[in-house]
């Protein structure tokens, strides 16, 4: 099998994790939540069990090096064995031996959510392609009429959404057939570098503007009688989204990463990045949104309503850059997708024996017809009723974010905190100084768990 290099499993992984999480999802949930209650408690809670879910998430795949549920009964193995520092004993540990633990395997089955998460966040991803299409060069003049624009595509355009949703699916599949190296890696190297550079411009920008601090205290002033428990809820599941957490992505890339991974230095890149970028975004685009008299609590087509209006207001080159900002924010959310793709077709290919093509195709079928439903539940002439008074978008949203997320990273914490012994733990992470690896193992053993608990249950 091939393997990232030490570059690509960074650029791999920030590609799973920045994508339409920061730059689509990050600005309408604080939008939504607050603004500044909800990113203040995002940033406390991404810099603190953010980072310690997130090493471990990368722990299970570098040391197992398997598919999703094979990761668990490699690591029973290996718990079972004197700890090694070099994990020499790692090629002797066969899943299908025996004497491995079978029902551990379920353990991973959370890797399904991928999928389910793609379903709509490809739906998404077909809206970024339309307005690069159609949009970028007959940009709207105003708030009503960017407002018009989307509400059409989300609630009257069934044909354009679908063909554009399908091409997502088809070129994610595609990326995802060719492999690690050939695929995933080759094609983040060139879009990340590309993401922050216009992002960065797009900001200097939005400095310029008499709105910039309007955004400012909106983001980031401190107003304690905005804070609710659904604002701690929505942060965290913003965490989850945002880092690719607990749907078997980052093990399965972590898997394909070298041995010798410093896996604390790299999940401080993809977390403080991730941080950085969903800063950027949501700085920009609420500045956008005060300058054109709209409202941060746009919802969903907030970034689709904001940033063509400030385009608009570049002239005849605003055209021309809003092009090449729907193509970064496309490829950023490419990398996304085919992340979520990747631990899905890696089980199939392990598992039963079906080549990385078959797998990508297969799963894509699947995503497409569930994606399919989504679009139509928001097509306004189909009418078709509410669940529990939200849209089949809203539903898998809430679903990933808020349960199966959680839940999958949670089981993972329990795994690694309470069955694993900490001498291996210790061995396996020779990155940490003392104090570090125990303040680790703590959150991941107590702190993070109890946490995950009290938002499933609220």
């Amino acid at each position: 099998m091939n393997h990232f290099n030490k570059i690509g499993f960074i650029m791999a992984t920030l590609g799973s994790s920045i994508g339409l999480g920061h730059i689509w999802r990050f600005p309408y949930m604080a939008g939504e939540n607050g603004g500044g209650a909800f990113v203040i408690f995002y940033l406390i809670l991404a810099i603190s069990i953010g980072i310690s879910m997130l090493i471990a998430e990368m722990l299970l795949g570098n040391i197992a090096r398997s598919n999703p549920l094979d990761n668990y009964v490699i690591l029973d193995k290996l718990n079972a064995l004197p700890p090694s520092q070099n994990h020499n004993e790692h090629n002797a540990v066969d899943s299908k031996d025996k004497s491995a633990k079978k029902s551990l395997m379920w353990l991973g089955i959370n890797a399904i959510s991928g999928p389910i998460v793609l379903s709509f966040y490809a739906v998404v991803m077909g809206w970024i392609l339309y307005y690069l299409i159609f949009v970028s060069f007959t940009l709207p003049q105003n708030i009503d009429e960017a407002k018009a624009v989307f509400d059409n595509l989300r609630s009257q355009s069934l044909w354009w959404q679908s063909l554009c949703f399908f091409g997502i699916v088809i070129f994610s599949a595609f990326i995802v057939s060719r492999g690690i190296k050939s695929g995933i890696e080759r094609l983040n190297l060139v879009l990340m570098p590309l993401l922050f550079v216009i992002f960065i411009a797009l900001l200097i920008y939005a400095m310029n503007l008499e709105e910039f601090s309007q955004s400012w205290h909106f983001m980031f002033a401190f107003e304690p009688h905005k804070i609710t428990f659904n604002t701690f809820v929505e942060s965290l599941g913003q965490v989850f989204f945002s880092l690719s957490l607990g749907v078997g992505t980052i093990a399965t890339y972590a898997a394909n990463a070298q041995r010798n991974e410093n896996l604390l230095k790299s999940s401080l890149w993809v977390v403080l990045s991730g941080i950085a970028i969903s800063l950027i975004a949501g700085l920009m685009i609420f500045t956008f949104i005060y300058h054109f008299g709209g409202k941060p609590s746009e919802g969903v087509g907030l970034l689709l309503i904001s940033l063509p209006l400030a385009f608009s207001s570049l002239g005849s080159s605003g055209a021309i850059i809003a092009a090449l900002f729907f193509i970064a924010v496309l490829f950023a959310g490419l990398t996304s997708t085919i992340s979520m793709l990747e631990p899905s077709v890696s089980i199939l290919r392990d598992k039963y024996n079906f080549s990385q093509a078959k797998a990508s195709y297969i799963l894509s079928s699947g995503i497409f017809t569930l994606g399919f439903l989504v679009i139509m539940w928001n097509d306004a002439s189909l009418s078709l009723p509410l669940i529990y008074g939200k849209s089949l978008f809203d539903i898998l949203d809430l679903l990933t974010s808020s349960c199966l997320m959680p839940l999958g990273m949670l089981i993972l914490l329990l795994f690694l905190g309470w069955h694993i012994k900490k001498s291996h733990l210790r061995v396996w992470t020779p990155y940490f100084s003392n104090a570090l690896f125990y303040i680790w193992w703590w959150i991941l053993r107590l702190i993070a768990p109890i946490i995950i608990i009290a938002i499933l249950i609220s």
